[in-house]
């Protein structure tokens, strides 16, 4: 599979870069005074910056039992490194949207998951399936 490229409004250059570098481990890459690109895990995501952006507003969609904010991106992970990012972000304090769980579990589709925002509103997905075979299982 090939990497993904998404770029995304931030407000705050050195507050991406402390977020995404620095309490996530992404490795930076190129930058200027208006962009950053990140390395999140193989992705390229760049954050820009829009010194006029504003916090989402509250979208959600209900998904078993939860507020599902939208719109949202991420990665789906092993199990090993998902549980290792749950951790870094446990032990930094993050104020999760959803706390790290196991949503459909015995059920086609079984997956762990975690939102988060970052410190532009934008809000984050990372997951885990049981199996890859159950990421677009029905």
């Amino acid at each position: 599979m090939r990497p993904f490229h998404i770029a995304f409004p931030v407000h705050d250059l050195a507050a991406a870069r402390a977020f995404y570098g620095g309490m996530m481990g992404c490795p930076e890459g190129r930058s200027s005074d208006h962009w950053i690109d990140f390395d999140l895990y193989g992705h390229q995501i760049v954050a820009h910056l829009d010194a006029g952006k504003a916090a989402p507003g509250p979208i959600h969609n209900p998904v078993d039992g939860h507020d599902v904010p939208v719109p949202h991106f991420g990665v789906i992970l092993d199990r090993a490194d998902w549980d290792a990012l749950a951790a870094r972000m446990i032990a930094a304090g993050t104020d999760f949207i959803i706390e790290p769980y196991v949503r459909f579990e015995g059920e086609a589709g079984e997956q762990a998951t975690m939102f988060f925002l970052d410190p532009s509103g934008n809000a984050l997905e990372f997951k885990s399936f049981a199996s890859d075979d159950m990421i677009f299982a029905t």
